[in-house]
């Protein structure tokens, strides 16, 4: 799904110099002027066919970066690298590519500071909620580099511990975890009892201004709607939190065909099940509720997996 393609980039810093005056003072400055320090991508050597430079670029995006320049931490810009980080991602590395995250994260385990810059870089890129390439498959090696390194100590590893133990929850490809949910009738089910080809678990906020413009987003789907009406989707809306008042003014605007819900006892917040750092959510699971996409916002990608779903089979 993910398309790649060749992006030539150069990073650059700006750096204010002034001169002014003379003698000592000039000299001073002059001493203290320092060049812009910047990170500049590998260039794809002629020979390389065009078919293979993304290939090539997986592999050598970062070879002109010095792993061994600790200054580079703090005078390299950092939105400046962060873009830099997000093209490699997005340009070079499949979405279920761990071998590249391991690769890098050795590379830049030969210092404590470099460590911790690059785990920033990729927190920025892959598991911020607002990154549009997001990756938690992809997320789990710089997690997994960081609480087996030796240069941080326990307490130091304790954050990305449970970061870690979040993002392997409900990974694509895996049995999704399982919860109750309770309807307005006050009658509680279990969510592996929902019968059908697919599964999308919406978890929203009512007053949520983006779980609105999803839940609009689904409801205008033809795709999804014909689905839904033929009984091979179905829709589970999950408020998550213990104030129901606003979940029960805001019932009206759930269309009737969806299983509105609310989690009584605050189950997928207090054990985990899900990550709910950001929403709104969505989940595609299959008949076996396996996760075909996790965390998402995007219908799109839901109307995507359910397709190429239905090709395979």
């Amino acid at each position: 799904m993910k398309q790649i393609f060749y992006c030539a980039v150069t990073l650059s810093l700006s750096v204010l110099l002034t001169a002014c005056g003379g003698g000592k003072r000039q000299k001073a400055e002059s001493a203290a002027a320092r060049q812009p320090r910047t990170f500049r991508v590998v260039t794809v050597p002629t020979t390389v066919p065009p078919e293979q430079r993304a290939a090539y670029l997986r592999d050598h995006y970062w070879d002109n970066f010095d792993f061994r320049d600790t200054t580079l931490v703090h005078e390299l810009d950092t939105t400046e690298m962060v873009r830099a980080f997000f093209v490699y991602v997005a340009n070079f590395v499949a979405s279920d590519d761990r071998a590249a995250m391991d690769t890098l994260m050795r590379r830049a385990a030969v210092s404590k500071p470099m460590t911790e810059y690059f785990a920033m870089l990729a927190g920025r890129v892959l598991y911020d909620p607002n990154s549009p390439v997001r990756n938690d498959e992809l997320y789990i090696p710089v997690l997994e580099a960081l609480v087996a390194s030796p240069w941080l100590d326990k307490w130091e590893r304790m954050a990305p511990a449970h970061d870690l133990k979040v993002a392997r929850q409900n990974r694509i490809g895996h049995p999704a975890n399982d919860f109750s949910y309770t309807t307005a009738d006050g009658v509680t089910r279990r969510m592996y009892d929902i019968r059908a080809d697919y599964l999308l678990i919406y978890i929203n906020n009512p007053g949520c201004e983006m779980c609105k413009e999803v839940r609009e987003a689904i409801t205008a789907s033809p795709m999804l709607n014909e689905l839904s009406e033929r009984g091979k989707l179905r829709v589970l809306a999950i408020f998550p939190d213990e104030d129901l008042t606003e979940w029960r003014n805001y019932r009206s605007q759930m269309p009737a065909r969806w299983i509105n819900a609310y989690d009584k006892g605050c189950e997928i917040r207090d054990r985990e099940l899900y990550d709910l750092k950001a929403i709104p959510a969505l989940y595609l699971l299959d008949r076996e509720k396996r996760v075909m996409v996790k965390d998402a916002t995007d219908v799109g990608l839901i109307e995507w997996a359910i397709d190429h779903d239905d090709r395979k089979s």
